[in-house]
């Protein structure tokens, strides 16, 4: 027999936006029920130092996140950990269901589920995941003691991904598109001074090459995006860091979205087009994508489900 349960509120998510929204909707008495999700913690958990959390010269995203699961525990958030499958919109309450088989009903429900890494789409590149191929350089770093690598992309994470890396590869290739990366200026600067790491510029990862047993990386293919020519780049591993898409496929078709699935939400609120369902953080900002500011909209939502469920009363 499958367990019901009923709450006010409903966090889906973990990330700074989902603690957050437990910290603050505790403190309004609300008794919310935050679903951790497929990642506790969110993005964070595979981070290593955050330099840009106030209040920390220098964190450790982990630990971060540690901190402040344990902040929503003891303002009486309750936090479950279980992976929503399903979530119907289209009546109040609102339902979820759980893989644990649990349903949840709730009067109001937050959205903070975050976004995941985007994958380049290539068969090669599928047939070495887990084997060579990675989206998380502080899971699998290590493997790659003294060894060759190469890093795909050019914003944030590509940079942060390949200076992380230099802790325990010989080489660090970053393959690029462009000529010129987009990230922040103190990020390149320190990928610029590393003698460890050497861009390649207006090439594209056209393939993925390795052995079958033991199944393992070898090199990878890139192709120069004006001239076509293909060369061949020796390496262990390849971390793609292209950035990442919204965890919106629960809400697909129950919600407006915009910019590639990212849920829209009311200028200046967290209210989304279904009222008393709320979102926060990643999962709907595709412009600044920061902990703090997904934090932020933490608080925001928590406070808009409680000015909107004390409307409900009246």
């Amino acid at each position: 027999m499958t367990e019901t349960r009923h709450t006010k509120v409903l966090i889906i998510g973990s990330g700074p936006a989902g603690y957050t929204a437990g910290v603050y909707a505790s403190r309004a008495m609300l008794e919310p029920l935050l679903v951790q999700g497929i990642e506790p913690g969110g993005q964070l958990t595979t981070t290593t130092e955050v330099e840009n959390w106030p209040g920390d010269t220098e964190v450790q995203g982990p630990d971060l996140m540690v901190r402040m699961e344990a902040h929503a525990k003891a303002m009486g958030c309750e936090i479950v950990g279980d992976i929503i499958t399903d979530l119907d919109l289209s009546r109040r309450p609102f339902t979820a269901r759980g893989d644990s088989g649990t349903t949840y009903t709730a009067d109001a429900v937050i959205l903070a589920t975050g976004a995941r890494a985007k994958w380049l789409g290539l068969p090669s590149e599928e047939a070495f995941k887990g084997f060579g191929v990675s989206a998380c350089a502080t899971c699998d770093g290590f493997f790659y003691r003294g060894q060759e690598i190469v890093v795909i992309g050019g914003g944030n994470t590509a940079v942060e991904e390949a200076l992380f890396l230099t802790n325990f590869a010989s080489k660090v290739t970053l393959i690029h598109r462009r000529d010129e990366l987009r990230a922040e200026r103190i990020l390149i600067d320190r990928l610029m001074k590393n003698e460890k790491i050497e861009p390649l510029w207006h090439h594209v990862l056209e393939e993925v090459v390795g052995t079958d047993n033991p199944k393992g990386v070898e090199s990878v293919r890139v192709k120069h995006v004006e001239t076509g020519e293909i060369t061949e780049i020796p390496c262990k591993g390849v971390f793609v860091a292209i950035g990442h898409a919204p965890a919106s496929e629960l809400v697909k078709d129950q919600l407006d979205l915009h910019n590639g699935g990212y849920v829209q939400v009311k200028p200046g609120s967290t209210e989304t087009s279904v009222p008393g369902v709320f979102a926060a953080g990643d999962l709907t900002d595709h412009k600044y994508r920061q902990a703090v500011t997904s934090a932020g909209m933490g608080c925001m939502a928590a406070l808009d489900s409680e000015h909107w469920l004390a409307a409900q009363q009246d």
